[in-house]
């Protein structure tokens, strides 16, 4: 672009007619954004609030170069000369940033690849409009050398690295799309369209690298020497790695474990909220959360509460006076846990003495509930509180800790006789 023939046209008079007619096409853009905000919040297209979205750069820049080409039939066009570049650069912008958030939704390198794509993107927007460009292009394609027989320069390098960039941003965007319909399709189980979306992602990025690789002028038979390099590092320095992501595969395919499920893993209980394919995550009813790596699920043992019987056993003890009538006893303490919401009627609530205590007698209250994910703790506690009222009603006491002391013969007799 010319530099000063761009600025000479930014001082006719006409450029006041442009400003208006630009305004109104940023205006109308702006508008139909609201109209259709409300179909889709939070998407790559609208953003989190409309206009922080794709489709906002996007609709001004299609009204922008309409309107460019009725005016340029009346008069001299000069600012959407100026604006055209900077809606596509804008485009890019927000294209790039709203990809990387849905696709890396939690990652904190998002951020500072954000600002990193902004800065060259209006970087070589500020260079193609004072016209450095081309000669800053030339000065690069001048920096040669040959690698493998193929003459390389350093243009051709940034080039195709910016084809690689863009494929790969293509392959998230669609990678992003295919996963969540994937996630949201019903009638089929979680754990098969969550391994049908990772599939699908590390499908597309392996297409995706290939593609940007030979955009970047790689020949892709040179990357042998490449595989067989990541060939040795696998199974050398990465091979818990990769024993994970296979771990990740194996656990989704087979459903030995699937989200939702309440394991407990060395000494760690909680359910299962989401498996990737290189941990799974593990929240305890307190709210604390372990990301177990695959492979310790497959290697070692796990108790999984809910895999083929959601049913489980709790039990409680308390102890009672000697002396108590356990035969009238133990039916109202069954009734008195039957008589719990969560507690299952089949198999019924059971009282056992389960042993002679020093202070009483023990017993051990079993019962059964079909809802472990609603925790354990509180419907232990409601079968506390219903036994403790079951014994006030019958007047069972629970005895304290008691300890007689006896004096010997000798000693009392000592006691008795006058000092």
């Amino acid at each position: 672009m010319d530099f000063a023939a761009l600025l000479a046209a930014l001082q006719r008079p006409s450029v006041l007619i442009e400003a208006a007619v630009l305004a109104a096409c940023l205006i109308v853009a702006w508008g139909a954004i609201r109209l259709a905000h409300g179909r889709a919040p939070g998407s790559i297209w609208f953003g989190e609030r409309g206009f922080d979205g794709v489709l906002f750069p996007l609709l001004a820049l299609g009204l922008a170069l309409i309107a460019r080409l009725l005016l340029q039939r009346w008069l001299p066009v000069g600012l959407f000369k100026l604006a055209i570049p900077v809606l596509i650069g804008l485009v890019v912008i927000r294209t790039a940033v709203r990809v990387l958030r849905v696709a890396f939704p939690q990652s904190l390198l998002v951020r500072t690849l954000e600002r990193t794509i902004s800065w060259l993107v209006w970087g070589v927007l500020v260079l193609w409009l004072t016209d450095l460009l081309p000669l800053l292009l030339a000065e690069l394609d001048g920096v040669r050398w040959k690698v493998g027989g193929a003459d390389l320069s350093l243009r051709s390098l940034i080039e195709g690295a910016l084809s690689a960039a863009v494929v790969l941003m293509l392959v998230l965007w669609l990678s992003a799309t295919i996963e969540s319909r994937l996630l949201k399709a019903e009638g089929v189980n979680l754990s098969v369209r969550k391994i049908a979306a990772n599939a699908t992602r590390a499908g597309l990025l392996l297409v995706g690298l290939l593609v940007a690789l030979s955009a970047a002028g790689i020949p892709l038979g040179a990357l042998s020497v490449l595989g067989g390099a990541i060939g040795v590092g696998l199974g050398f320095g990465l091979q818990k790695l990769a024993a994970n992501y296979v771990s990740g595969f194996v656990i989704l395919a087979e459903r030995s474990l699937r989200i939702g499920d309440i394991v407990k893993v060395d000494n760690f209980e909680g359910t299962i909220t989401d498996i990737t394919t290189r941990y799974t995550v593990i929240r305890a009813s307190n709210g604390r959360e372990s990301l177990v790596p695959n492979e310790l699920l497959i290697t070692q043992r796990v108790e999984n509460l809910s895999f083929a019987d959601t049913r489980i056993s709790l039990n409680t003890v308390v102890q009672v006076a000697y002396g108590s009538d356990l035969d009238a006893l133990s039916p109202k303490l069954v009734a008195a846990m039957a008589a719990v919401p969560r507690v299952l009627a089949d198999p019924a609530p059971a009282v056992q003495l389960s042993s002679f205590a020093p202070d009483g007698l023990e017993l051990t209250l079993g019962f059964w509930i079909d809802d472990p994910e609603n925790g354990n703790g509180n419907v232990r506690s409601d079968v506390n509180l219903a036994v403790l009222r079951a014994l006030d009603e019958a007047g069972v006491e629970i005895p304290f800790p008691q300890r007689v002391l006896r004096r010997s013969a000798a000693t009392q007799a000592a006691a008795r006789t006058p000092s």
